[in-house]
């Protein structure tokens, strides 16, 4: 056991005194020291009932034979990020978090992980630092929350809050429903009700192979994902008995699984950063590519809200993500998991209860995966959208641009009314970069479709979209603006093609005059220029390569 560095031995005599004062008995000192990550917090509702979990992970971790330490992670929910200077940190917080967890767990060489966690940047953070340190590990998502209730109607966090700030303003919304939206929406412990990014990422770890079946979708208030969480406690000491290591799950063949399982979800786009930088930890190469070459031969078979209109709870009814890996058998990589059985173990013993809410592959929602990668002059290095919440209607668009150096300028003329139809809203120096920290707009789509706007007006932008996102927006164009990129010589009243079917994203400017512009381009100063975000900014690789520090 890597723990024998701190326990063994003569001169370990004052490491053992530490080590006894926390209160060990010397009946449990000879057993493996299993590191409990928990990222619980008050201020998330994703984590808030973490504290019930960290019990049974306890309680698991106990008669699995283990001995177990809990360790805090800091979290930061996207929702309440969004929309201010708070958003430059969330991005990068994924990077903290990994190292955080590498960290702590080199420095007292425990044996094994239980990583603890929810939401959009912790996630994935916790699988960077999993497959970095590559000792025995599993992941418990805390899980998703129930569904809103109003008036005999279901509410999400997405359509019922941030865009219900576009209706209001519209006026299509009173006082008295904004009160109660305000109060209905999010109705208690749970990461938020669709497909957004803290859910999707859930899918991806299970899918991956690094957390038990039925972990992603099982709700947060549950006595199921009570079980789970002892079931993975117990797990873990069985992982580092049989010596099975992250980067021994976490193949090349796993993330291929991964991305088709989050491409017929129809996911957030969120993880084309999270699922290449991940990757990047095993020493796996994953080009943004991979996802669209996925996504052709994927139908998206669950419509999950914000594009569609089922619920995770739906998806847990209907199966959860071992009914989707039956419906995707045929195109699966075999692979080991966490639980000890092999996906396509998982796939066969699986039973779709809902055949709406997870579909045959015949009668998909949309022929293709929920997401697609743009290139044209404007992204030479790529750009992401979310196809699968795109109107047919608008899945081909060209408008005039609309330009703006920052969300927040960007946000000032929606809510002045200074979008029209036909519009593209063009709003850049928030990539990795130029942001810093490559904040999530969640707060400027949604209020654009709130507006009854999502059909006429498209958005492009070198930062990126929450999971609630729909309409046609384009994010993590690359090059991002602060790095010289197209984007930065758009101009207003520029003509933009978006071509979502062909793959393209056009400036309609000729070749000569883009030249110009962007050899007469000087990068703008820094936004921020003190602390962690300006280290990032110096360090951090565009949004093409999973937006990981070099």
């Amino acid at each position: 056991m890597r723990s024998a560095k701190i326990k063994k031995g003569l001169e370990r005599v004052p490491h053992r005194a530490l080590l006894y004062a926390t209160g060990i008995p010397k009946t449990e000192m000879n057993k493996p020291f299993i590191g409990v990550a928990t990222s619980f917090t008050d201020i998330i509702p994703g984590h808030i009932g973490m504290r019930d979990l960290e019990r049974f992970i306890e309680k698991g971790v106990h008669t699995g034979g283990g001995y177990p330490f809990f360790f805090g992670i800091p979290g930061i929910c996207d929702g309440i990020a969004m929309g201010h200077s708070g958003m430059h940190y969330s991005l990068p917080s994924r990077e903290l978090i990994a190292d955080m967890v590498e960290t702590v767990a080199q420095a007292h060489q425990l044996d094994g992980l239980v990583l603890l966690t929810n939401c959009d940047k912790i996630t994935p953070g916790m699988l960077m630092a999993a497959a970095r340190i590559n000792i025995p590990s599993i992941v418990i998502t805390a899980g998703p929350m129930l569904s809103g209730h109003y008036k005999n109607r279901r509410l999400n966090l997405t359509s019922d809050t941030f865009e219900a700030v576009g209706k209001y303003k519209k006026g299509l919304i009173k006082d008295e429903e904004m009160e109660a939206l305000e109060m209905c929406a999010c109705p208690g412990a749970g990461s938020c009700q669709g497909m957004y990014t803290a859910n999707t990422m859930a899918c991806v770890t299970e899918a991956l192979g690094m957390s038990l079946p039925k972990c992603a979708t099982e709700l947060a208030v549950s006595a199921n994902k009570r079980r789970i969480a002892f079931e993975s406690g117990r797990r873990v000491v069985e992982l580092l008995r049989k010596n099975i290591t992250p980067r021994k799950i976490m193949t090349k063949k796993a993330f291929e699984n991964a991305i088709m399982v989050d491409l017929a979800l129809g996911g957030s786009t969120n993880t084309a950063l999270h699922i290449p930088a991940i990757a990047h930890e095993t020493g796996i190469d994953l080009p943004l590519e991979t996802f669209d070459t996925i996504s052709k031969k994927t139908p998206h078979i669950a419509n999950m809200i914000p594009g569609g209109q089922h619920y995770m709870e739906d998806l847990d009814n209907a199966g959860g993500i071992p009914a989707v890996l039956k419906r995707l058998r045929h195109g699966l990589k075999d692979n080991i998991t966490v639980s000890g059985k092999r996906v396509l173990e998982i796939a066969d013993s699986a039973i779709v209860f809902d055949e709406d809410v997870i579909r045959p592959l015949n009668k998909a929602y949309h022929k293709q995966g929920g997401i697609a990668i743009l290139r044209g002059n404007i992204a030479p290095d790529g750009a992401v959208v979310k196809q699968s919440a795109v109107s047919q209607n608008v899945m081909r668009f060209e408008g005039t641009a609309k330009v703006y150096d920052s969300e927040e300028k960007g946000m000032k003329a929606i809510l002045a009314g200074n979008i029209r139809s036909g519009d593209v809203v063009v709003i850049r120096y928030e990539g990795p970069k130029g942001g810093p920290g490559m904040r999530e707009m969640l707060s400027t789509t949604a209020t654009i479709a709130g507006m009854g706007l999502s059909e006429s007006v498209a958005l492009i932008t070198d930062g990126r979209f929450s999971g609630g996102t729909r309409g046609p927006c384009i994010g993590h164009i690359s090059p991002e603006a602060m790095e010289g990129g197209p984007i930065a010589v758009i101009r207003d009243g520029d003509r933009i093609l978006i071509d979502i079917t062909k793959r393209k994203i056009e400036l309609l400017v000729p070749d000569e005059e883009i030249k110009k512009r962007l050899s007469q381009w000087k990068p703008p100063k820094p936004k921020i220029t003190k602390g962690y975000l300006s280290r990032y900014a110096r360090m951090v690789t565009s949004a093409g390569k999973g937006a990981v520090m070099d």
